[in-house]
């Protein structure tokens, strides 16, 4: 009589430890070198520098300039984060050891990406200085704080699994990095309602530049954020789109394991 195999408990557990493993591998990884300080310290600096200057000649509490300037901060925050998760790997030749542990690559993909997307809610925790100050000063919309904040997150978390992805296919992380910076600007600037007229002009029955805004673009949306608003859709976009590229990260990996 054969004995049965382990229980779906166990398998989690299992599962989880293995993410667990990763998770922790990784993330202290990202700070080993100084990519990550000085990725995070630029962005923060130059993100909350802006704003100062804007909040000090207007006098508004709003925190709405700072939140709008966060897509492209992240379009190249996210890829400077994501470039190294598996083109070092390649590089190092470290890609080997995922080959020979007993670990998915689902664990390990999810694993890195999450590790990834840990150090960039660091650089959103960075900015909450920004937060206390409106605080101290006056009595800012904090719903629509929170939600721009949730639309970063979401957004963040979109440009980071596309690095991700773009990373597992070259082993050059200069490559990876312009490539997905790239991929990230497109998308934004798709949603720009300058680019959408123009686009538009082009085939003014079609209107292919309202399609593709309304298709790839995450811009949109995040203004929804920034206005205070929680779009049930914004999120099914950008957190869609981010499961695309993970899925299409561990195809990747498993091609490269076979």
């Amino acid at each position: 009589m054969s004995s049965a195999g382990p229980s779906p408990t166990a398998l989690r557990a299992r599962g989880l430890a293995g993410f667990r493993a990763v998770f922790a591998r990784e993330f202290a990884a990202a700070f080993d070198a100084p990519i990550a300080y000085v990725a995070i310290g630029a962005t923060l600096v130059a993100t909350t520098s802006w704003f100062l200057n804007e909040f000090f000649l207007t006098g508004k509490l709003d925190l709405a300039p700072f939140l709008a300037l966060l897509p492209w901060a992240l379009a190249v925050l996210a890829p400077a984060l994501g470039m190294r998760l598996w083109s070092e790997d390649y590089r190092t030749r470290t890609f080997e050891l995922w080959r020979t542990l007993p670990l998915s690559a689902s664990q390990v993909v999810l694993g890195k990406y999450a590790a990834a997307l840990a150090v960039l809610v660091l650089f959103l925790f960075g900015s909450l200085p920004l937060v206390a100050l409106l605080e101290w000063l006056g009595d800012p919309d904090r719903g629509a704080i929170a939600a721009g904040y949730l639309g970063a997150l979401l957004l963040g978390a979109e440009f980071l699994a596309i690095a991700a992805f773009v990373s597992s296919r070259t082993a050059d992380q200069i490559t990876a990095f312009l490539l997905s910076a790239l991929a990230a600007t497109v998308l934004l600037g798709l949603g720009d309602p300058r680019v959408v007229a123009i686009v538009d002009g082009l085939a003014p029955a079609l209107a292919p530049g309202t399609f593709l805004a309304a298709t790839f673009s995450p811009a949109a949306w995040f203004a929804e954020f920034v206005r205070g608003h929680v779009p049930l859709a914004g999120i099914v976009h950008m957190a869609g789109v981010a499961a695309v590229f993970l899925f299409l990260n561990a195809r990747s990996v498993v091609e490269e394991r076979s």
